[in-house]
């Protein structure tokens, strides 16, 4: 007896049949949806279809959230820690407030920036250290310049 291809000789000399790769004779239901899809064609003209895989930052495990951010054009500060966003919020002031009409929510505003600024100096000296710290501001100084630029722009 030869041994054809779909037969292998065992160690004894006796030949056994090596069972070869097929298809599965099942179809899940999500192989069923992906098939009956590409059959209607709707994967075709895919946005970057035939381009290149981006994977220039693929080492960074945050990569899909900053590609994500820079994609939709979204506001990353919300990331920052919070003594970088007090600063960056500091740094605003008073043009960010000019909209505002009212004193007293200008005020209210600036007396919570404050209190935020120390809540952030209270979790900084119980966890981990921070070399980066942000302000209090002067509030009745910052009322004056809103003051001013409500003045010029008005």
């Amino acid at each position: 007896m030869t041994a054809t291809s779909d037969e292998q000789p065992s160690d004894q000399g006796r030949f056994r049949r090596v069972r070869r790769w097929q298809p599965p004779r099942y179809e899940s239901r999500v192989e069923k949806m992906i098939r009956e899809a590409t059959e209607r064609g709707e994967f075709d003209n895919l946005p970057g279809m035939g381009k290149p895989i981006d994977l220039s930052d693929a080492d960074d495990p945050d990569w899909w959230v900053k590609r994500k951010i820079r994609d939709e054009n979204l506001d990353s500060s919300a990331l920052l820690p919070m003594p970088l966003q007090l600063r960056r919020e500091a740094q605003d002031f008073p043009d960010s407030l000019v909209s505002i009409a009212d004193e007293d929510a200008v005020r209210e505003i600036l007396t919570d920036f404050n209190r935020r600024v120390r809540e952030a100096h209270l979790v900084s000296r119980s966890g981990l250290p921070t070399l980066v710290t942000a302000h209090t501001v002067d509030v009745d100084d910052l009322i004056d310049r809103w003051r001013e630029l409500r003045r010029s722009r008005g």
